[in-house]
């Protein structure tokens, strides 16, 4: 399937590993132009120079923390500036620690809410107005909204206000020619479900590979995705064939949620 994506222009945040970097891999494949960013810059560059590598496509990267607003509104300053436009942005962050609400702290809750929702605003209050000059954008978010996941506290609360603010930017900016939706992944093969793994483990008494076997167990496909999966599904809805789904949250999960919408 020709999704259109070449010579688009696509910002990924946090793409060090996991899943952002998964997604911009999968852009840079389909011929986009990725402009990546994370904190590490050892890691950034190392990651910005394989998908250069093995795509053939440009990368722009640079490190930031996406919770300064001055820095993210820099970087996509370069990005235009670079690439004369910007079509997408897929925000994305690293998670905060699994916690019990009882040992959560009143500043890891100010943590959270700056990481996972002021640095989506921060990126949708750059990208969007550039998208409706184009009229023609995608912003696409990662939230696990359907189904809370154990021991993730701070993630399936405050990743519930990123999908609410994109259900409500899909309706502000829908006439311009821009989709906003909101991918949500099961457990997916990543380093920080591993992490995630080894918290239960140590709390409950059992191997980490027995927490993985329980999750398997879970999922109706019988195994664990893979971030190339996830980064499929985002791809496809920043293509140019994804142009009547807007406003939609998608689970990439194996069929563990078993809601019916």
């Amino acid at each position: 399937m020709e999704l259109g994506l070449t010579g688009r222009v696509a910002i990924v945040a946090a793409v060090s590993k996991g899943l952002g970097r998964a997604v911009a891999e999968e852009l840079a494949r389909e011929g986009a132009h990725v402009a990546i960013c994370a904190r590490t810059a050892t890691t950034l560059a190392e990651t910005a120079a394989h998908i250069q590598k093995t795509t053939g496509c440009e990368v722009l990267h640079q490190a930031l923390d996406v919770t300064d607003f001055t820095a993210v509104a820099a970087f996509v300053t370069a990005v235009e500036a670079r690439f004369g436009r910007i079509d997408i942005c897929v925000t994305n962050a690293g998670g905060p620690p699994s916690n019990s609400f009882e040992n959560t702290k009143p500043e890891d809750w100010r943590s959270a809410v700056d990481q996972l929702l002021m640095s989506t605003v921060f990126f949708a209050k750059e990208t969007l107005p550039r998208m409706q000059k184009n009229k023609w954008g995608r912003l696409i978010t990662s939230s696990a909204v359907k189904q809370p996941v154990d021991g993730l506290l701070l993630s399936n609360s405050i990743r519930s206000a990123v999908t609410g603010l994109a259900r409500t930017l899909a309706n502000e900016y829908a006439a311009d020619g821009i989709t906003v939706n909101n991918v949500c992944p099961g457990y997916t093969r990543t380093a920080r479900l591993d992490g995630l793994a080894s918290t239960i483990s140590a709390s409950s008494g059992s191997k980490p590979e027995e927490v993985f076997a329980h999750w398997e167990r879970e999922i109706p496909a019988g195994r664990l995705g893979t971030p190339r999966e996830f980064a499929a599904v985002v791809a496809f809805l920043a293509s140019e064939r994804a142009s009547y789904v807007n406003g939609a949250s998608i689970a990439v999960d194996g069929g563990l949620v078993r809601s019916l919408l």
